[in-house]
């Protein structure tokens, strides 16, 4: 079992001690969330809260997902980075791959690029890409982060994209591993058929959504393809609870210490926080890990 530290909307110079702090205590990676604006007005609902309000984002500090992964990645040599999630198709495709592969060029290919769908309207309004066919967008996009990601020259002829043959320097050593987040069919079936990963956002029955991960994994004849598996669940935080998710397929236990969902800025102080990060290394990844 791999352990990702998740902290965000916190203050924003805390991101780089936290990240030593966590490479230091043996987490594997640190996720970096994704957020763009906070519209003045909207009727949109967030999907991982009960009642759907969203109201505590506003006044949230968000530092830009690949600029701050190349700050902790300049202050760190082993800990690796993943988006959680990156909002992709309201980007362009060709910018976030040169995005990507210059961050895994310049950390040693050390980036897992966690993908999604924004579930809002307001976030393609303003960067001026329609909401329909969000989905078909979506799959393009990871086509084409997919295929400039090799430095080979690529061209790309699809509904929403068309490209010519072009190719990106420097190339990272590896591919990017493509982590796809999100709990509908379609998010699941896009994490096997164009990702090498599924991203856990929490919250929905967990068992279940393995259970129809495995359905489509074995479906699409990829039941024993390399892939990862990043879940939020509160047995990771116990080593019995380490080795239920482990015999579950689970690869990636996504591990955060407090509840991030508040109104108003973050209180906790960031000697609290890496207090509590470098606990929970010593009682469960020592444990669990060789």
């Amino acid at each position: 079992m791999r352990f990702t530290y998740a902290e965000a909307m916190t203050d924003h110079s805390y991101y780089l001690p936290l990240a030593r702090a966590a490479e230091a205590a043996g987490y594997t990676s640190f996720s970096v969330a994704d957020s763009l604006v906070y519209p003045k007005e909207s009727d949109s609902t967030y999907p991982y809260t009960e009642d759907g309000d969203r109201s505590f984002l506003e006044d949230k500090s968000f530092i830009e997902t690949f600029t701050l992964i190349a700050a902790m990645g300049a202050v760190t040599s082993t800990l690796r980075f993943t988006p959680f999630v990156l909002k992709l198709p309201v980007r362009p495709p060709v910018l976030v791959a040169k995005q990507a592969t210059s961050i895994a060029a310049l950390t040693g290919d050390r980036l897992g690029l966690g993908v999604g769908l924004s579930p809002w309207p307001e976030d393609f309004a303003v960067m001026g890409v329609p909401w329909e066919r969000r989905g078909k967008r979506m799959d393009e996009a990871i086509d084409i982060v997919r295929g400039l990601s090799t430095g080979e020259y690529f061209e790309y002829h699809g509904e929403i994209y068309d490209l010519p043959a072009i190719k990106m320097t420097p190339a990272p050593a590896r591919p990017i591993p493509i982590l796809v987040g999100g709990h509908s069919e379609a998010a699941l079936r896009r994490a096997v058929v164009r990702g090498d990963g599924w991203m856990h956002a929490g919250g929905d029955d967990l068992d279940a959504l393995l259970e129809r991960l495995a359905r489509i994994r074995e479906a699409e004849g990829k039941a024993d393809d390399p892939f990862e598996v990043h879940v939020i669940s509160f047995d990771a935080y116990t080593p019995d609870g380490v080795k239920r998710l482990e015999d579950k397929g689970v690869t990636d236990a996504i591990v955060g210490f407090r509840w991030p969902y508040i109104q108003g800025p973050d209180t906790e102080p960031l000697a609290k926080k890496i207090e509590n990060l470098e606990r929970f290394a010593e009682t469960v990844i020592a444990k669990v890990q060789p």
